[in-house]
């Protein structure tokens, strides 16, 4: 064999090298991305703001990181959208979830006392102190505190996530989007919900017991007994 012939082989073996690794690609990123295209088109039309939710008894907020013990600016703004949501009377209560794993951090204590200090009444304010994950928050809110129908409040780019899992849990749900600047951390954000999409479709139907389930509580039938009586 002429070395023409040889050279003619050796292209042909690079360039069917070369279209099975982009066709790898290709598969590999499809299979990526379909669990975050399900969380979009599962969802929508149940995904909006405070001023087009529905009523519903509680709202859930998603934690999201302390600074110096006070809430991240991306916390606050979720809790200010629950915030808004209560005082325009479209929820009585407020589930509040997130990260206490460790005596130095408290998410929910931290969340709690924001809410109580732009005037929500502290009974009207229920914690849940093993929200660990967005799995957990759901399926405890309806397993453990009796959460049936809620609206959900979180960033946008997770808040598809969130609604998918509470719907698995057995929460009927509608989400607010809380809006952001594309900044650094919102592209993070949208970055961590790649893998986060593949997680959310194996627990939506595994549906596992998260970490820690423990005893009913009863702090959210209190805060809607609260709200009845006034």
């Amino acid at each position: 064999m002429g070395w023409k012939s040889r050279l003619r082989v050796r292209l042909l073996r690079t360039r069917r090298a070369q279209r099975r690794t982009f066709q790898a690609v290709t598969l590999l990123s499809a299979l990526a991305l379909a669990p975050s295209g399900w969380l979009w088109l599962s969802e929508e039309g149940r995904v909006g703001t405070v001023q087009s939710a529905p009523s519903a008894p509680v709202a859930v907020v998603f934690g999201a990181g302390l600074f110096d013990g006070e809430p991240s600016p991306y916390l606050a703004h979720r809790l200010d959208a629950a915030l808004a949501l209560y005082q325009d009377r479209k929820v009585e209560a407020i589930l509040v979830t997130g990260d206490n794993s460790r005596n130095s951090y408290n998410e929910p204590d931290a969340m709690r006392r924001y809410l109580v200090g732009h005037g929500v009444p502290d009974i009207r304010v229920v914690e849940d102190y093993a929200g660990f994950d967005t799995w957990a928050s759901c399926t405890r809110a309806r397993r453990i505190f009796g959460v049936d129908r809620a609206v959900l409040v979180s960033q946008g780019f997770h808040v598809r996530r969130a609604l998918a899992l509470c719907q698995a849990a057995g929460i009927e749900s509608y989400a607010v989007g809380v809006p952001e600047p594309a900044d650094a951390t919102w592209y993070y954000g949208g970055l961590r919900e790649i893998p986060g999409a593949g997680k959310a479709a194996l627990n939506a139907w595994l549906r596992p017991d998260p970490q820690f389930l423990g005893a009913r509580e009863t702090g959210i039938a209190r805060a809607l007994a609260d709200a009845g009586g006034h």
